[in-house]
C-alpha cells in the first residue's frame, strides 16, 4: 500500500492485535477503513482479502485462517501445527502493507482461497 493513512491503519491494527488480541469490533472497523484505500489504489486482490477477513472475523468472532505454508520439507509431516489467530492476522497485515511485492500478493491470494473454503 502506498497511502500514508492506509499504512497508519495497518500499523494500528498490528499494534492493537499484538497488545490486546483480536477485538472483533475494533479490527473489523479498521479493516473496513483500510479496504477503502485498497479500492482507491486499484488493488482488487487486497480489497477482496480485507473484505473476506472482516467478514470472517464477524462470523467467527476471531481469526482462524492459517498462515499459508510452503510444501512440507523432507522429513516434515503435512499435519504440522498451523498458525492461526493473532499471528496469522498480523502476517496478513504485513503482506497487505507490501502488497506490491509479487510474492506477497501471491500469499494474499492464498489467504483468499482459505477464506473461501
Amino acid at each position: 500500500m502506498k497511502n500514508k493513512q492506509a499504512l497508519k491503519i495497518i500499523s494500528e491494527i498490528i499494534e492493537n492485535v499484538s497488545e490486546n488480541g483480536i477485538d472483533s469490533e475494533t479490527v473489523v472497523k479498521k479493516l473496513k477503513e483500510l479496504r477503502v484505500f485498497a479500492v482507491e489504489e486499484k488493488r482488487p486482490v487486497v480489497a477482496k482479502s480485507l473484505r473476506l477477513a472482516y467478514e470472517h472475523i464477524e462470523e467467527n468472532d476471531g481469526f482462524i485462517i492459517p498462515i499459508p505454508t510452503d510444501e512440507p520439507l523432507e522429513g516434515e509431516h503435512e499435519d504440522t501445527q498451523l498458525i492461526t489467530g493473532v499471528e496469522s492476522l498480523i502476517y496478513l497485515m504485513n503482506l497487505v502493507k507490501k502488497s506490491s511485492n509479487s510474492i506477497n500478493l501471491q500469499e494474499i491470494r492464498e489467504y483468499n482461497r482459505y477464506f473461501e473454503i
